[in-house]
């Protein structure tokens, strides 16, 4: 695709949170038109800043081909693509929904078929990678759909993504996938939080765990990216908590639906739980830890956005 025809691709954003903004303002180095759509006029004045354009509701999107939806949670998609100001009644037919946002497969097939009933195209497609990757343009993409819909999206997708998973030709399947990876990023935030506060109560110092732990078997992913938010005591939510209430329980949820038990993804549900009944749900998932301080009182170094460390 050429930069004339890039420029001509009108493409919206829903929903300018660390991982939307992230998304738009790399869609925007890689020469598109983005319009970003956000509640809030602190985000929407931060894009207009980024050189984008910004709209308050998704009705505004009407002139967009390609619309992505990178909100909270499936609450916000089905009011974003079917409320009162929603974008599907207003884009014109053959348009593409390109859903971000982590919700219940079972909710994925259902908007499928609600979106392909007005006539649009919709790819079940979210993403992992967080903030950083998603300003980068390096984030994975766990999509299905129609392949129309795939060749539509093929620019967009390239420019947003390292790695575009094409894991079925219907929605459902990408949301599938995405919750197999939010159990296993639970349970390594939650694991790695109880890891160190196992380490701080027999007094190690947490810098040589962390150190120790990253050149061991039992490091994670999660463990090297989260554990230096407990270090630096800084739980500014780059992921807040209440993030992995939510997609927890959709596991829980789904693995019911299933007849399926998930006993160590719903252990991590409770300590999330926890933790935002204990009023850091805001806060960065790492916070999780602080369930261990309320209940062994172990001494986490203090955070640099909230003098009382808890």
């Amino acid at each position: 695709m050429s930069q004339h025809d890039k420029q001509s691709l009108q493409v919206g954003l829903i929903g300018l949170g660390a991982m939307g903004m992230g998304t738009a303002t790399a869609l925007l180095k890689q020469g598109f038109n983005v319009t970003g759509c956000d509640i809030s006029a602190g985000a929407r004045d931060a894009f207009a800043a980024a050189g984008g354009q910004s709209v308050a509701t998704p009705a505004e999107l009407a002139h967009c081909h390609i619309v992505l939806v990178v909100v909270v949670n499936g609450v916000q998609v089905e009011q974003v693509l079917f409320g009162e100001q929603g974008v599907v009644s207003h884009l014109a037919r053959g348009s593409l929904i390109i859903q971000c946002a982590t919700v219940a497969p079972s909710q994925a097939k259902q908007l499928g078929e609600r979106v392909v009933a007005e006539g649009l195209m919709l790819l079940d497609a979210p993403i992992s990678g967080g903030a950083a990757k998603a300003k980068s343009g390096e984030l994975s993409v766990m999509a299905s759909g129609a392949t129309e819909a795939f060749t539509y999206a093929e620019a967009v997708l390239n420019a947003m993504a390292a790695k575009v998973y094409r894991l079925g030709d219907a929605p459902g399947v990408g949301s599938s996938m995405k919750l197999v990876n939010q159990l296993l990023a639970g349970v390594h935030i939650a694991t790695a939080a109880e890891a160190m506060a196992l380490g701080i109560r027999m007094g190690l110092d947490p810098e040589v765990i962390y150190d120790v732990i990253t050149h061991s078997a039992g490091n994670s992913w999660m463990f090297e990216n989260r554990v230096p938010h407990i270090l630096s005591g800084d739980y500014t939510p780059l992921s807040a908590v209440d993030i992995f209430v939510k997609d927890l329980n959709i596991v829980h949820q789904t693995g019911r639906e299933l007849a399926l038990a998930t006993p160590v993804a719903s252990s991590a549900l409770q300590q999330f739980t926890a933790a935002s009944g204990a009023g850091f749900g805001r806060e960065d998932d790492s916070a999780v830890i602080k369930v261990y301080q309320r209940l062994s009182d172990i001494a986490l170094p203090e955070a640099a956005n909230d003098a009382q460390g808890a």
